[in-house]
């Protein structure tokens, strides 16, 4: 049983507005007969026609006056208890991210008794905090950076090329405390209590909180959990990350001062946003790249293009490349590689790999272990090895997207408390906001030959689209690949600004098992960047004989 109930004053406000019963308003007193003969002669007055003043109740959120009805559910707690169960919550979900809130919303929403325990003392997670929605809007100000400086009516009189990396974060300090505001009026709003401390488990049914402003520790129980406490960047023994020239995604946010040049090792999804991000700021980037190509699971007209525009931006890839150490002086580092060269910079960033947030879990309390990398293995409905401990988003690995974390999580939920239309996620569109950004979603052109499916390829080039020369878009394409004989659509790949939002259309089609007349058969408005797919389709019936 609890020890300690920080929210208890919450949770009383939370019932006082929900609770069961209808009051009476007023003092509750009955009216008395002289009230009564007045109000029949004020009826009188009515009927008869004479003038009379009419005075409308005045209603006063101030007075004690309440307006309580029956909730139309029982709580499974309750049901619980009747059980002979002493189970304090139906469900505890441990981590405040987009696949921890999603759990608890189908939970709550599903009429049960949930506690969401977080160690920040704001919800949103890593993804609010230090990932996806600092990253995006930091790189969004750069972005603009960008066509200011490409506009001759801006660029005179422009220098951004000496701001430091802190001070363009600005926007996104603004972007993280409005969405930590709306993400906790929702959990407000369904009535979620909140813990803010660690999170460990004492056995299956039971949690201990340590809480985050030090006022000691509680402890809590539970029928059912839910795992979703994220991940955060690799930290490599050999990098020394208190070092103030030594960053990784989550500690570069905090960078105070300006560079010249700066290292990125790791050319996946964030290395190639942040070399984007620095490059659009005028920073020299060289990116090490541990592979032979840039993120080679994309279509590889794709991968190319992104290439190529990172050697027009000034990008220095080296591929094939392995850290041997790393030198730290007060004023610049120096990469040394197992090939033999030696780079030097005034920063470095590590961007090569993430864990789970699971080794403060005590995970064995409950029979679980994670793999080397912290992450959990789970069933096609999110269970653990544990019968009633599920988990969703980064920590369970794949696909690692705050899209996919979100949708995981509801399911993770609606498969705990039963839904027959639950299914786990499977499709899921890659959205990668370099500059410019890339989005794909179904097979690739290697993976169709590979299969020997009889494919063919719908192009259009945003440089030939009337909106894209109004906002004076330089490059991008969209790509369709279809079966040549059913014309079934298999895969849509973009390259260009726009394209995590473009990508969506060609998705929904596929989902509903569209053909490619669907684009050839529709409207679309002019100009847009959605008429690429009208463009692309026409293409490739070109194609076809």
């Amino acid at each position: 049983m609890s020890k300690k109930h920080k929210g208890d004053e919450t949770s009383n406000i939370n019932d006082d507005k929900k609770d069961i019963e209808v009051s009476n308003q007023s003092s509750g007193s009955a009216p008395s007969v002289a009230s009564s003969e007045a109000s029949r002669e004020s009826e009188n007055q009515i009927d008869s026609g004479e003038d009379h003043l009419f005075h409308p109740s005045l209603i006063s959120p101030l007075d004690n006056d309440r307006i309580r009805i029956n909730s139309g559910f029982t709580r499974d707690s309750e049901r619980i208890k009747r059980d002979k169960h002493d189970f304090e919550y139906d469900a505890v979900v441990i981590g405040a991210g987009p696949a921890g809130e999603a759990a608890a919303m189908k939970l709550a929403k599903s009429g049960k008794k949930v506690v969401v325990v977080d160690p920040r003392n704001q919800v949103g997670g890593n993804s609010a905090h230090v990932g996806t929605i600092p990253s995006k809007a930091l790189r969004q100000s750069v972005f603009n950076l960008i066509n200011y400086r490409r506009d001759p009516l801006f660029s005179q009189g422009l220098d951004y090329y000496q701001v430091p990396l802190n001070k363009v974060l600005t926007n996104a300090r603004k972007v993280i405390r409005t969405q930590v505001d709306t993400h906790t009026r929702f959990y407000e709003r369904n009535q979620i209590e909140l813990r803010h401390g660690w999170a460990s488990f004492e056995d299956k049914h039971t949690l201990h909180i340590e809480l985050g402003d030090g006022t000691g520790y509680e402890t809590i129980t539970f029928n059912k959990a839910i795992i979703t406490v994220g991940s955060r960047p690799y930290r490599p023994d050999l990098l020394d990350f208190d070092h103030p020239r030594v960053f990784d995604s989550d500690k570069i946010l905090q960078m105070d001062y300006v560079v010249k040049k700066i290292i990125i090792y790791g050319a996946g999804v964030i290395g190639c946003e942040y070399a984007s991000i620095f490059t659009g700021l005028g920073y020299k980037v060289d990116l090490i790249n541990n592979h032979d190509g840039l993120l080679s699971y994309l279509d590889k007209e794709i991968s190319d293009a992104l290439a190529h525009d990172f050697r027009q931006f000034g990008v220095l890839v080296r591929h094939n490349e392995e850290i041997e150490k790393l030198e730290t002086h007060d004023d610049y580092v120096v990469l040394h590689l197992k090939s033999g060269k030696r780079i030097k910079s005034d920063a470095i960033l590590w961007c090569n790999g993430r864990s789970g947030n699971t080794e403060s879990l005590n995970l064995e309390a409950v029979g679980l272990k994670a793999n080397n990398r912290g992450q959990l293995k789970v069933d096609d409905t999110y269970r653990t090895e544990v019968d009633n401990i599920y988990a969703a988003g980064d920590v369970i690995g794949w696909p690692s997207l705050a899209s996919a974390a979100y949708d995981q999580g509801r399911c993770a939920a609606a498969f705990m408390v039963g839904d027959k239309d639950a299914e786990p996620v499977s499709s899921v569109p890659t959205g990668i906001y370099t500059i410019p950004e890339i989005s794909s979603i179904g097979k690739t052109e290697q993976e169709l030959t590979d299969e020997k499916v009889p494919y063919e390829v719908g192009q259009a080039f945003f440089k030939h689209l009337a909106r894209a020369q109004i906002i004076g878009e330089r490059s991008g394409v969209l790509k369709i690949l279809f079966h040549r004989e059913t014309l079934e659509i298999l895969g849509i790949h973009c390259y260009g600004n726009h394209a995590s939002e473009i990508i969506h259309i060609g998705q929904a089609v596929m989902k509903l098992h569209g053909t490619l007349e669907y684009f050839v058969n529709t409207t679309f408005n002019y100009p847009t960047m959605a008429e690429a797919y009208r463009v692309a389709a026409l293409n490739g019936l070109n194609r076809v004989f």
